[in-house]
């Protein structure tokens, strides 16, 4: 390779990644995929169903191990990682939003941007919970910060899952089908959000969607099909 990951405003190089599911007929879910994504861009992944959308997101958050090749974020190479370092990477440097949230039943909105906050532990309770009304208020949510998740809309509940993934100043944010649940006007408020991250925070935002509206407001398009990179995929 010629720069070091990270030295050049790379901030996730992939060098022939693939992830293969051993068995009596092994499973192919990504097939030698090399990228690059910089820092404070806004990257969509797109492709048919099955197509290995989710399953390069997944290596590029951390959340699976490739079985060959190679992933280096801001300058490391996370094949290095054994798994407690893992763990505190992806505490402390990515973020994962979902189609579901995931949000704890029993905890209200604050105490659930909270949680991940002082698991890391750079904050007092005190700052993390300061931290936690902030976001909040940022992601329009001021005055809900009490409620619990059956007492918000699916909308409200979704910034709320964004809030907490911001909580520890990410890296990067990967966000699996965000918008899959929610209305038009919710999954346009989500979107304007994550496009936000990028310009305000120089976030690096990378998702899968199915969406076109969502993205359209991507930096950049990624296609897959079958495993692979395929730029000339397009949506019917």
């Amino acid at each position: 390779m010629s720069a070091r990951p990270g030295d050049d405003g790379v901030v996730i190089r992939v060098d022939h990644v693939s992830r293969i599911l051993e068995g009596e007929v092994p499973v192919t879910l990504v097939d030698d995929v090399s990228l690059e994504i910089r820092r404070g861009e806004f990257v969509c992944i797109m492709g048919p169903s099955g197509s290995g959308k989710s399953s390069l997101l997944y290596l590029l958050g951390l959340l699976d191990l490739p079985t060959q090749g190679r992933i280096w974020i801001d300058g490391e190479d996370t094949s290095d990682f054994d798994d407690d370092r893992l763990t505190d990477f992806r505490l402390a440097r990515l973020a994962y939003v979902f189609q579901f949230h995931f949000l704890l039943a029993e905890f209200s909105a604050l105490d659930n941007v909270a949680l991940p906050i002082r698991k890391l532990g750079r904050l007092s309770d005190e700052e993390a919970r300061a931290r936690a009304a902030q976001l909040l208020d940022r992601l329009g949510l001021a005055g809900q910060h009490h409620k619990r998740p059956s007492q918000l809309s699916g909308g409200q509940r979704q910034r709320v899952a964004i809030a907490r993934a911001l909580g520890n100043e990410p890296l990067v944010v990967l966000a699996d089908e965000p918008t899959g649940n929610l209305d038009s006007a919710s999954s346009t408020n989500v979107r304007d959000i994550l496009r936000e991250l990028t310009r305000d925070l120089g976030t690096t935002v990378i998702a899968v969607t199915h969406d076109g509206s969502f993205a359209s407001a991507a930096d950049r398009r990624i296609g897959i099909v079958d495993g692979r990179i395929d730029m000339n995929w397009r949506p019917a």
